[in-house]
């Protein structure tokens, strides 16, 4: 089995025994309520994004940067909890550094994607995250796939199919665009794996603490060399980009981080698809975008899909 391992002088995928396979810490059903109301989170932000009053590139750093400060008294709290000193907070190992560089690519090419094709086409590109994970679950951190997550994954992508794959259209002014959303669903994946081998070291809190400060670097200096709007121009903007920063990242990334401590990196990354389930629900909620018929039926598919998915013990 494989596994980041982080010592004083490298950082290696090296073979390691089956005992460092971490134990659930939570039961299925409280790990699955992290999970859930994750996605939510996560799946709500595109409607935060759009009030934000900034540039795409800036209202990722701001996601990250203003949940600092939260995720800081999370970390330390349960840091406290555990008998640990606070100055484990800055032991970066392998796997949290990875997950830091995975999730701002991710960002990175989620934003490019949106403004270089449709909102439909990006999504459907980005929904292909739990292919990977599926795929390199075994090789990379040494997680079985069960029959059943191929199953689920099946269904996931046949009910995302239905759920925007109407609104799908391929056009070569676009194809970049496209291009952009499939290096969003490669980074997100190996993100779910990078931050499934840190939960065996770390807590939730302090993992996403510590990967979102790498993150935030990094989508500080993208931010400034592409000189986008930084700040916004109203209070309106200002709520929007804490939003983004408390809901979708504190509460969305956070949650995702519990339930990786007790669930396989395979199951969990099927949160993606009900992610894009939630923020479909929210605009038909919100923003009046109308729901087809087909597009119930995909939302059907997808919740199948979980359910077909779940550990069996």
């Amino acid at each position: 089995m494989l596994q980041w391992l982080n010592n004083s002088k490298s950082r290696i995928l090296l073979p390691i025994p089956m005992s460092d396979t971490p134990k659930p810490t939570l039961s299925f059903a409280a790990a699955f309520a992290a999970l859930f109301f994750g996605a939510v989170a996560m799946g709500i932000s595109p409607v935060f994004v759009r009030f934000a009053e900034v540039g795409p590139f800036a209202s990722a750093f701001w996601r990250v940067a203003l949940a600092l400060p939260f995720l800081l008294i999370w970390a330390w709290l349960e840091l406290r909890q555990d008998g640990q000193p606070v100055s484990r907070l800055w032991r970066f190992d392998g796997a949290i550094l990875l997950a830091g560089v995975f999730f701002a690519g991710d960002l990175f090419f989620w934003h490019l994607s949106i403004l270089n094709t449709t909102i439909a086409n990006a999504t459907l590109m980005a929904c292909l995250a739990p292919v990977w994970v599926v795929l390199f679950s075994g090789a990379l951190i040494g997680e079985p796939v069960t029959r059943q997550a191929y199953y689920g994954l099946v269904l996931c992508l046949a009910g995302t199919a239905a759920l925007i794959g109407s609104s799908f259209a391929l056009a070569p002014d676009r194809l970049i665009g496209d291009i952009y959303g499939f290096a969003t669903s490669i980074f997100f994946g190996f993100y779910f794996l990078a931050i499934r081998v840190a939960r065996r070291r770390s807590g939730a809190g302090a993992v996403t603490f510590m990967s979102t400060i790498i993150t935030m670097l990094i989508l500080l200096v993208i931010t400034l060399a592409t000189g986008q709007g930084f700040l916004p121009a109203t209070l309106t903007g200002v709520a929007a980009l804490l939003a983004l920063g408390l809901v979708s990242h504190t509460f969305g990334q956070g949650l995702l981080a519990v339930a990786l401590g007790s669930l396989s990196a395979a199951f969990s990354s099927l949160v993606i698809f009900i992610e894009a389930l939630a923020a479909a629900i929210l605009g038909w909620l919100v923003l009046s975008e109308h729901l087809t018929p087909l597009q119930f039926l995909g939302g059907a598919l997808i919740l199948a899909g979980v359910w077909v998915a779940r550990p069996k013990n």
